[in-house]
């Protein structure tokens, strides 16, 4: 049995408490925040604390506050030889203070409290500065279900930069079509059988295999119809920017793509 305290309340920490708390092989020991009306719903399931001199003991201490707050929360943590982690995308191992033994406990996922997640679909990035707390930490992913990989803090922020463009900025896409559909009184709904698939796609073709659409064939008269029904400046940035870019990956001539910059102008 792994034992663990969590220290923080946001979305991830609130997701792996529901996983832990399911897990036959986990024990949560106890449940830190500093305001602790976050946990109080939690009271009955787990010991709540917004003392951090009452910790208890565990085999894991993970950090799971936003990223501003993880070097100093783990400074006043009182106590020393035991693994502490941080679940940050971007936050250097390095950062945890060295009193401790350190890692990183990443879950590469969206999160956000009210939709559920299954964590069997969650890749976890680990990273330990020692052999046996790597074990310990691939152990408690397996426990939960998820797939570990054994990522360093460079690959981890790579990671975490390429993930902000395939969900983060994607999310703000869906944002702009639902804009662009409600403001013609057409269902956003309708886009969502395309929104999956695309999503699908990706599963067994490589993005550029997958790519469509009126950019990559340089269909000059379609994008110009598009930009002309667009009437928000900043909707027609982000077309154009997407469209200069899709031409350029897939190998416009120089000539058309000059062509095809001039008339989006």
């Amino acid at each position: 049995m792994i034992s663990v305290v969590i220290l923080g309340a946001g979305n991830v920490a609130t997701h792996l408490f529901n996983a832990f708390d399911k897990s036959d092989k986990i024990t949560v020991a106890q449940w830190y925040n500093r305001n602790i009306g976050s946990l109080k719903p939690y009271k009955n399931k787990v010991d709540i604390t917004d003392d951090l001199s009452n910790l208890k003991e565990a085999d894991i201490y993970i950090i799971a506050v936003s990223d501003d707050a993880i070097a100093r929360l783990s400074s006043k943590l009182p106590f020393e030889n035991r693994l502490v982690v941080h679940t940050s995308g971007t936050v250097n191992i390095h950062d945890l203070d060295k009193k401790n033994r350190r890692g990183v406990f990443y879950p590469l996922q969206t999160f956000s409290k009210a939709a559920p997640i299954k964590f069997r679909n969650v890749p976890m990035c680990i990273e330990a500065l020692d052999k046996t707390d790597f074990k310990t930490l691939k152990s408690l992913a397996k426990a939960i279900g998820s797939k570990s990989h054994k990522i360093n803090t460079n690959q981890r922020k790579t990671l975490h930069l390429a993930a902000v463009f395939v969900n983060n900025f994607t999310n703000q896409l869906y944002r702009v079509a639902h804009e662009i559909t409600e403001a013609q009184g057409v269902e956003f709904d309708i886009l969502k059988p395309l929104i999956l698939e695309t999503a699908k796609k990706v599963q067994d073709l490589s993005p550029y295999m997958a790519q469509t659409g009126p950019a990559k064939r340089n269909d000059k008269k379609t994008i110009e119809k598009h930009l002309e029904l667009l009437d928000n400046e900043q909707h027609k940035a982000i077309y154009k920017l997407l469209t200069a870019s899709i031409q350029e990956t897939h190998g416009a001539s120089t000539n058309s793509a000059t062509d095809s910059q001039k008339k989006i102008k």
